[in-house]
This record gives C-alpha cells, sequence and structure tokens, in this order.
C-alpha cells in the first residue's frame, strides 16, 4: 500500500508540473524529474532526449511553446504499481496558448 500512496503522491507532483509547463515553465517537471543517466523524455517537440542534461534542455524547449495555459484534467488509462516498478498511461487535457 505504500508503494501506491508514495507513486499517487508522485502523480500528483506531475500533475502539477504539466500545469507549470503549459505556464511556459519547466521548473515543476525538473523539480520531480529523474537525474539519473537513463531518463527519457519524448515529447512533440523534438527528438526523445536521454540523460538528465538532455532531458533539462527538452523540457525547457517544450515549455517555451507555451503561456498562459493549465492542465484541465488527467484521463487515467492505466496503472500499475509494485515496490519496485510504477508507471502509469493516462491521456493530458491541456488548454494553452501556443507560441511559435
Amino acid at each position: 500500500m505504500a508503494a501506491a500512496d508514495d507513486f499517487d503522491e508522485v502523480l500528483k507532483q506531475y500533475h502539477l508540473a504539466l500545469d507549470e509547463i503549459m505556464k511556459g515553465s519547466a521548473q515543476g517537471y525538473k523539480r520531480v524529474y529523474s537525474r539519473r543517466d537513463d531518463a527519457t523524455l519524448a515529447n512533440p517537440f523534438g527528438p526523445p532526449a536521454r540523460g538528465w542534461d538532455e532531458v533539462a534542455k527538452t523540457l525547457e524547449r517544450a515549455a517555451s511553446h507555451y503561456r498562459d495555459g493549465e492542465a484541465t484534467g488527467f484521463e487515467n488509462v492505466a496503472k500499475y504499481v509494485t515496490s519496485e516498478l510504477a508507471y502509469t498511461v493516462e491521456i493530458e487535457r491541456c488548454q494553452a496558448k501556443v507560441e511559435g
């Protein structure tokens, strides 16, 4: 049960971070993202990034496309949590003004 509670807290922080990125700030994701060498990120604004340095640059680039937006909802498709692994698949709903 503790693993599920911990994951729910991480997921809450992730949702708040998405709201920040929709306002043009990558800082929320930077607070919660892994600093490990195997951290990865794939988003619509560029090739997949691997490792903290590349992930951080990709987050900044993604955030630069948004301003004055907000995360409006999250639809959970799947969620799996054990003491060693957790993941979720969600549909994120957002409203934002997209730059360039």
